[in-house]
């Protein structure tokens, strides 16, 4: 019986990982509490770029336990986590998209805690709008971080309208 209730958990937490379209990349990490014999507590700064709209990519920093929980990926991370996104090149919408859908998430618990950084549009400012937030089944939690970013020309290229890429 605990054997197939350990493959269940170990196959969720597989899914769960594959969900994530990317891996973000990690820009540095600062340590925040020492610890003796196991990894310190960390502050963890990571890049990524949008999957469905070319020239934005959003840095957000996260902090990351360590201890025995923390290396055996068993501690609950906090949800304090700040996010910048900004446009890095000439826009190109890849695919339309839906207002809050989600470009970006990731575990932040052994099963039940993720991290999502949702998009949407503010047509009337031709600005693309990302939160980040963490959720859990239960409770959820209300810590989150917004950041805009404006749709600007780039070089002689202007920027396309965002809202004529939202769905419905």
């Amino acid at each position: 019986m605990w054997t197939r209730i350990g493959l269940a958990v170990a196959m969720a937490v597989g899914l769960a990982g594959a969900a994530a379209a990317q891996e973000p990349d990690v820009i540095f990490k600062k340590s925040t509490v020492w610890r003796a014999l196991t990894p310190n507590d960390k502050l963890a700064t990571y890049g990524l770029d949008d999957p469905a709209i070319e020239g934005v990519a959003c840095h957000y920093t996260t902090p990351e336990r360590g201890g025995v929980k923390g290396t055996l990926g068993l501690a609950e991370e906090v949800s304090d986590i700040s996010l910048s996104c900004r446009q890095i090149g000439p826009i190109r919408f890849k695919e339309k998209f839906g207002q809050g859908d989600e470009a970006f998430s990731e575990r932040r618990s052994l099963i039940f805690k993720r991290m999502h950084i949702v998009r949407g549009c503010d047509v009337k400012r031709n600005t693309l709008v990302y939160m980040v937030y963490s959720d859990r089944p239960i409770e959820g939690s209300p810590k989150n971080s917004t950041s805009s970013v404006p749709l600007m020309p780039w070089g002689t290229e202007q920027p396309p309208k965002c809202g004529d890429w939202l769905k419905g």
